[in-house]
C-alpha cells in the first residue's frame, strides 16, 4: 500500500473510502487515516497537522503516525512539503526531489530504538532512490517545473528563519522546511520506502538582502501554495498510478532485524 502525507483535497478521486483510526504503543497519528483506492491501488492518506492545520510542525506525532502507516501496511510513502527557495534557481513553484537532508530540529524523538534494544542505521541514502525517480518523471510528464536533486534542512519551527540563519543554510542546502524531519529517519526505521516533495512557496529569507529579488507578498505566496496544491495532487495521482510496489531491498536493509520483522 502506498501512504501519503495530505489534506483532504486528495480524498475526491478515491474509490471505496473508508476511515480508519489507528492507536499505536506512542499514542494517536495526526488524525484519522482516509484508506481508498485509485486505479485499483490501496491508498492511505493522513493530514500530516490533522484537518483544520491544528497541530504544528514542532508537535506533530511522527512516532504515531509513521508506526501507524506500518500497521496499515504501507510500505511507500511520498511526503510533500512547503519549503523556501535557498537558491536562486529554485523559483516559487518549484518541486524539488530531494535526495538528503540536515536535520536542525531540536527536541523531537527521531528513532524507535530507545533502548534496551539499540540499533543503528545508515543515512546515506534516506530517500528512495526508486520512489525518487517515479516522483520526477511524473513531474516531467505533466510539466512541473522540478529539481531533481537536493538537500533539505528542517528546521524546528514554527518561527521562520532570520536572515542571518538562512544565508547560512544557503551554503549547504537548497531548501527549507519543518516537517521532512523526523519523517524520513522513522520510515527509514521502519524498512518503508519514502520520497520526499519540496513545494517551494517563495525565497527564504537570504533574499531580502538581495536588491534584485522581489520579496513575495503574502497574497502571491499564497497564490504560488494553491498552485503547488493543484500540482502535487495531480503528480501523486500519476505516482499512484506508476510507482513499483515491490519491495526496494536497500530501504529493508537500512537496519537490521526491525520490530516488524
Amino acid at each position: 500500500m502506498l501512504g501519503i502525507f495530505g489534506g483532504s483535497g486528495f480524498y475526491e478521486l478515491l474509490d471505496n473510502l473508508e476511515e480508519v483510526e489507528v492507536g499505536t504503543p506512542f499514542g494517536l497519528p495526526s488524525d484519522k487515516f482516509m484508506v481508498g483506492e485509485f486505479c485499483g491501488r490501496k491508498v492511505a492518506f493522513l493530514p500530516r497537522h490533522g484537518r483544520g492545520h491544528k497541530i504544528p510542525p514542532h508537535k506533530v506525532p511522527y512516532q504515531a503516525n509513521l508506526w501507524a502507516m506500518k500497521e496499515l501496511g504501507v510500505t511507500k510513502i511520498i511526503s510533500p512539503c512547503a519549503v523556501g527557495s535557498l537558491r536562486r534557481d529554485i523559483a516559487p513553484g518549484t518541486f524539488v526531489i530531494c535526495d538528503s537532508y540536515f536535520d536542525r530540529t531540536r527536541g523531537r524523538i527521531d528513532t524507535f530504538f530507545e533502548g534496551p534494544d539499540v540499533r543503528h542505521m545508515t543515512s546515506v541514502d534516506p530517500y528512495c532512490e526508486s520512489l525518487r525517480q517515479t516522483a520526477i518523471t511524473a513531474c516531467k510528464k505533466l510539466n512541473v517545473p522540478v529539481v531533481e536533486r537536493g538537500t533539505i534542512v528542517v528546521i524546528n519551527g514554527p518561527r521562520f528563519s532570520t536572515i542571518a540563519e538562512s544565508k547560512f543554510f544557503s551554503t549547504f542546502a537548497d531548501v527549507i522546511g519543518m516537517t521532512a524531519y523526523p519523517e524520513v529517519s522513522l520510515a527509514n526505521e521502519l524498512g518503508i520506502s519514502i520520497a520526499n516533495i519540496s513545494l517551494a512557496t517563495d525565497f527564504d529569507a537570504w533574499s531580502h538582502d538581495e536588491k534584485d529579488i522581489k520579496e513575495s507578498s503574502a497574497q502571491e505566496i499564497i497564490a504560488t501554495f494553491n498552485k503547488n496544491i493543484d500540482n502535487v495532487k495531480r503528480v501523486i495521482f500519476e505516482i499512484i498510478k506508476n510507482a513499483d510496489m515491490n519491495e526496494c531491498p536497500r530501504c529493508k536493509e537500512k537496519v537490521i532485524q526491525s520490530k516488524f520483522n
